[in-house]
């Protein structure tokens, strides 16, 4: 027999429930939670964010790598 499937919270998108302006590149403490130890962007299935806020996202990613702020590794 199968276990039975375990109930998961659907995880929200942290940046539609805060309504200020979230993401911006020179915000490097928020931009390193979207980053995993290889310096890579975590997809959204992993973090949990809209489609919408992860293609902000990732250009904020990229522009603090350009500007030095990031490592690309």
């Amino acid at each position: 027999m199968r276990p039975r499937s375990v109930f998961r919270r659907r995880k929200v998108c942290r940046f539609c429930q805060s309504k200020e302006d979230p993401v911006d590149y020179r915000k490097v403490n928020i931009l390193q939670r979207y980053i995993d130890t290889r310096a890579r962007i975590k997809n959204r299935r992993r973090t949990g964010v809209c489609a919408k806020h992860q293609r902000i996202l990732s250009k904020a990613v990229k522009r603090a790598r350009e500007m030095a702020l990031l490592p690309y590794k």
